[in-house]
């Protein structure tokens, strides 16, 4: 399977954006799916995960309440709302596959069996 995030793009603090992680070669209904982020100069970090159907759902304290993740396996697609934005968002988003268990808990995208290209986000203040 290949995955592709879209949707980043420069937003002002405060702003929104909704990142796809869309799925082509595969049924991503397969997998759950974690959303990591990576900083410049910094490690990747783990931001969240939705298990396969969508019932489970985990964020990181850094983005709960304003990042939520979802997923229409209908469209082979998942997605990162994220909202009220800080310039502590800015980074480029990638999405992988796993099974839940290795998606949750996770730091850096150990365990993680495929990857998307990733998609900047820019978040000014």
């Amino acid at each position: 399977v290949q995955l592709q995030a879209s949707g980043g793009g420069l937003v002002q603090a405060g702003g929104s954006l909704r990142l796809s992680c869309a799925a082509s070669g595969g049924t991503i209904s397969r997998w759950a799916v974690g959303w990591f982020r990576q900083a410049p100069g910094m490690e990747r970090n783990f931001v969240g995960a939705i298990n396969r159907s969508g019932g489970k759902i985990y964020n990181e304290d850094s983005v709960k309440g304003r990042f939520t993740i979802s997923r229409d396996n209908a469209r082979n697609t998942v997605y990162l709302q994220m909202n009220s934005l800080k310039s502590d968002d800015t980074a480029v988003y990638y999405c992988a596959t796993a099974a839940w268990y290795r998606c949750v808990p996770n730091t850096v995208g150990v365990g993680m069996d495929y990857w998307g290209k990733g998609t900047q986000v820019t978040v000014s203040s």
